[in-house]
C-alpha cells in the first residue's frame, strides 16, 4: 500500500491521522478511496467536475503530478505521496 501524507491544515479531517496506507493504482483511486473513508475532504481536494483542485498540490515522491500523469500517475506499493495545499495570504 502507498502511504499518503495528510498535511497539517487537512488532518482536522482525517482523525489527526498524519499518514495513510492506501491501495490504489493511480493518483486518481487513491484521492477517491481517500474522500470515500474522510468525506470532509473531499470539498478541499476537489472540484464541483471531480477534478483535484488546481490549489492542492500532490507530489509522488518528489514529483508534482503535473509534470507526470497527473491523476493517472502510477502509483506502487512503496510510492509515498504529499499532499501540499497551496498557502496564500501575509505580506512582505
Amino acid at each position: 500500500m502507498a502511504t499518503v501524507i495528510i498535511p497539517t491544515p487537512l488532518r482536522r479531517f482525517t482523525n489527526n491521522t498524519a499518514k495513510l496506507q492506501i491501495d490504489a493504482e493511480n493518483i486518481d483511486e487513491t484521492v477517491n478511496e481517500l474522500t470515500v473513508n474522510f468525506p470532509e475532504l473531499k470539498k478541499h481536494l476537489l472540484d464541483d467536475q471531480g477534478q483535484i483542485r488546481s490549489f492542492v498540490n500532490i507530489f509522488v515522491g518528489d514529483d508534482d503530478i503535473r509534470n507526470l500523469q497527473a491523476g493517472k500517475t502510477t502509483v506502487k506499493s512503496d510510492t509515498v505521496i504529499s499532499i501540499v495545499p497551496a498557502i496564500a495570504g501575509g505580506s512582505i
